[in-house]
């Protein structure tokens, strides 16, 4: 491949995409850059709302949302409690919906609730927009060996309203989930091994092959109609997105990944028998990824909207009456409880991850605390898409101050990803429909 042609092909990529490709932090910039900390953002996503009992069941404590207060903190509910522990690194914000959520079908919440776009009017030939980890991906990619990694209970995509995945791309093209602990860690933690040889054979092959697609398409293009046209594009854009990820690859062959104890692993976990070991073995995956610094982006949908999914059975397994979706409809005081009950086992995985987040050190300060983990539901109770439930933990060497409950009824959505944004340090203008950033003390940045 001559040198011409890459600078031809090159500036017509970067015309289409607008981008360019940084190299990846190697010790040979310097002391300053290598041990410059990472900022991660992890989003955890609970499908069908959680437990907010009305006021006249009289059970406050089992309100997913703190309801009481003592000596001026807020106090946590019995749904939240294993979370007590890490009062310092986490905090609650209330009364959050996105603007486009009343208007939208109320099951589509998993389709919106990193994106906050107009479902109910999409742009022609547009369903969605970017979600908000995939923009975070595009700033953190060169940094890291994996732009960003994608998680759920069920693989692949789903289908509209019936999503098994919350990361949508800058098209609004839902990314497909991987949802298999053993094929998840073969992909992060065994891309290294083997010949170097072979390695940079096949990624020379697979750049050749882009090569030679991306001209034969580029051929094409010139014989298309309006429409047809912009959908090459939209398919070159992602060649060379693809390209990018090679490359990317090739400067990471020679750089060993870091040592870490995998033993803590059951990679035979199956959701099927065992929910909790399944989930923190997931957990465990992230932390580990984050540790290695392998990516700074990632997404786990922990379950899917309107009882789809093998999730839906999960309080089924863990001794209750009903399954999740039926919970969440439940508006009688002694099904609200089982729900709160539910609510609290996930709480309790959630507690595990930050824990093991907490261990895992970076050389300032711990991975959580260079991490903003976002968890949260996408509804409050039986499917409406307003007072989203929603916990930020981690981020205190990014400028965030937990220890809060904080609230403001109808403040967007948008605006708190705006916030997170700058805390990673990406100064953009807006995010969606944002109308700034969210006015809370959570985030000092």
């Amino acid at each position: 491949m001559s040198n011409s042609f890459q600078l031809d092909r090159r500036s017509v990529l970067k015309g289409l995409a607008g981008i360019v490709l940084p190299l990846p932090v190697l010790e040979a910039m310097g002391k300053e850059v290598v041990d410059k900390t990472p900022r991660r953002f992890c989003a955890l996503y609970v499908a069908n709302g959680m437990a907010l009992p009305h006021k006249k069941h009289k059970i406050d404590e089992w309100s997913w949302f703190p309801e009481q207060k003592k000596d001026g903190k807020f106090v946590f509910g019995k749904p939240t409690e294993p979370l007590s522990p890490f009062r310092n690194q986490l905090s609650f914000l209330g009364g959050l919906q996105h603007a486009n959520g009343p208007r939208n079908d109320p099951h589509v919440c998993s389709d919106m609730w990193l994106t906050g776009a107009p479902l109910h009017d999409p742009k022609p030939g547009q369903y969605n927009t970017v979600s908000l980890d995939c923009v975070i991906a595009r700033h953190t990619r060169h940094e890291c060996r994996r732009p960003s990694l994608v998680l759920s209970i069920d693989a692949g995509t789903g289908y509209m309203s019936r999503t098994s995945t919350i990361s949508y791309d800058r098209d609004g093209k839902p990314i497909p989930a991987e949802n298999n602990p053993r094929q998840v860690f073969e992909s992060l933690f065994k891309q290294t091994r083997g010949s170097l040889k072979a390695q940079r054979q096949e990624l020379s092959r697979r750049l050749k092959l882009v090569d030679a697609v991306s001209m034969s398409a580029k051929t094409l293009d010139k014989n298309l109609g309006k429409a047809d046209r912009q959908k090459m594009d939209q398919y070159l854009t992602s060649l060379n997105e693809l390209e990018m990820r090679l490359k990317a690859s090739e400067k990471w062959i020679d750089i060993p990944l870091k040592s870490q104890d995998y033993s803590i692993l059951n990679l035979d976990a199956n959701p099927e028998t065992d929910p909790q070991t399944y989930y923190r073995t997931m957990y465990d995956l992230i932390a580990l990824a984050f540790d290695a610094d392998i990516t700074r982006s990632i997404t786990f949908m922990l379950n899917r909207e309107d009882g789809m999914g093998i999730s839906d059975t999960f309080p089924l397994k863990l001794g209750m009456k009903h399954t999740h979706h039926n919970l969440s409809h439940k508006s009688d005081k002694a099904g609200v409880t089982e729900w709160g009950k539910y609510d609290r086992f996930l709480s309790e995985q959630l507690a595990y991850f930050l824990k093991r987040m907490s261990e895992y050190k970076d050389a300032k300060g711990s991975v959580l605390d260079n991490t903003i983990v976002l968890y949260g539901s996408g509804a409050s109770t039986t499917h409406r898409n307003e007072n989203l439930p929603t916990l930020i933990a981690g981020g205190a060497n990014m400028g965030l101050k937990h220890g809060q409950y904080w609230r403001r009824n109808g403040a967007r959505m948008t605006n708190l990803y705006l916030s997170i944004l700058h805390s990673m340090g990406i100064e953009a203008d807006r995010f969606g429909d944002s109308g700034g950033t969210l006015d809370s003390p959570i985030f000092t940045a």
